[in-house]
């Protein structure tokens, strides 16, 4: 039998090369990755993610990744922590077949709201971030994470998108007569990014305040509501240690805030309200009104990631939003067809072109044009 012999350009070839996997045992998941794939021109890589019967998580890779960069491409949909564990256990079963390097497409980072040490709690992001290092991930490429400092909670490079180019693109082509918008941020936390798209789009800018603003700064830590009082101890926690009584009223006074406030004139205007995350639309649909109420004549929500959990496509239905406008980082096709009002801008050219970028270790400076500190 004569021997066949392998050239060396064929085996660097190969040595060379990447490979892009999908880690979601769900169909509705995989359509990101598929486009991705499309536009990079390369196969999804061949796999199996699958849950047993007694729901544990099963990954089995059907082809070599050796001396590979190989990319995960995991989109995050309503079961979280089995898109968590499916992502985990891929990474880990890449990393024992020898993958030269292994990169985390997470386009929506799961845990991003829990980065902030809260009462009794735990800084459940940097857990993930540890894990996902122990599972043998070499770098991240996602997109908007809540908080720009979760970066630092990972020991490995972590590329954070933005997708406020497409968003921007949306409303100049999309929206009629945009240059009668005024951009609002629904809090003051919001600001900085709704005065980075003003400035881009040469559009006013509207805050808003009050009892509509995300509570989200109120239990970032327990410091402003202490203990409830128990009996036969002093308001401070310590026998015979007394506080002087006007103090003692203060501690107990619950924290009030003021009627929502819009600063900013919005009447007769468009209002586009810019977010990172739409989840629960409560606040959404009650700065609809107020915004409604003060005169804006058209309420547009832009966000990069569209949760929309549970009753959040029928409350936007029946609220006085006109429309809702999110990129592709989350599955949300059973949510448009309760809504219509929902539309999605597609985010795979950018996501694809990081990959394409990473794998030949360009620089990733040309993909951040435009973008300012704040956004």
């Amino acid at each position: 039998m004569p021997l066949t012999f392998i050239s060396h350009s064929t085996m660097n070839i190969s040595k060379s090369g990447y490979r892009v996997f999908s880690a979601n045992s769900t169909t509705a998941c995989t359509e990101l990755a598929k486009k991705i794939t499309e536009r990079l021109g390369v196969d999804l890589g061949k796999s199996v993610v699958y849950q047993e019967s007694n729901r544990e998580t099963r990954v089995d890779v059907k082809e070599s990744v050796r001396g590979q960069d190989i990319f995960i491409i995991q989109t995050i949909p309503r079961d979280v922590n089995t898109a968590i564990m499916e992502l985990l256990v891929m990474a880990y079963a890449l990393k024992t077949n020898c993958a030269k390097n292994i990169i985390g497409v997470i386009p929506y980072f799961p845990y991003s709201k829990q980065c902030k040490m809260r009462k009794r709690g735990s800084i459940v992001c940097k857990l993930l971030a540890s894990m996902l290092a122990k599972a043998g991930l070499t770098h991240i490429i996602t997109m908007d994470l809540h908080q720009k400092e979760i970066q630092g909670f990972f020991s490995f490079p972590v590329d954070n998108l933005r997708a406020s180019p497409f968003l921007l693109q949306y409303i100049q082509e999309e929206i009629p007569d945009y240059r009668n918008a005024i951009i609002v941020a629904k809090s003051p936390s919001a600001a900085k990014r709704a005065q980075s798209y003003a400035e881009r789009l040469r559009l006013g800018l509207a805050v808003m305040h009050g009892e509509a603003q995300c509570s989200e700064s109120d239990m970032a830590d327990g410091r402003h509501s202490p203990p409830p009082m128990s009996s036969g101890r002093t308001t401070s926690g310590h026998p015979g240690l007394e506080l002087p009584c006007k103090i003692r009223l203060t501690l107990m006074m619950a924290k009030e805030k003021p009627p929502i406030t819009v600063v900013g004139d919005v009447g007769g205007r468009i209002a586009i309200i810019v977010d990172d995350i739409i989840d629960d639309v409560e606040d959404f649909v009650a700065a609809a009104e107020i915004l409604k109420e003060r005169g804006a004549y058209k309420i547009y929500i832009m966000a990069t990631h569209g949760l929309l959990s549970a009753e959040a496509p029928r409350l936007i239905e029946e609220s006085a939003i006109d429309e809702v406008v999110v990129t592709n980082t989350v599955p949300h096709e059973v949510q448009k067809l309760q809504c219509p009002k929902i539309k999605t801008v597609d985010v795979s050219m950018i996501l694809a072109e990081a990959i394409r970028r990473i794998h030949n270790g360009e620089s990733m400076a040309y993909l951040f044009r435009n973008i300012t500190v704040d956004d």
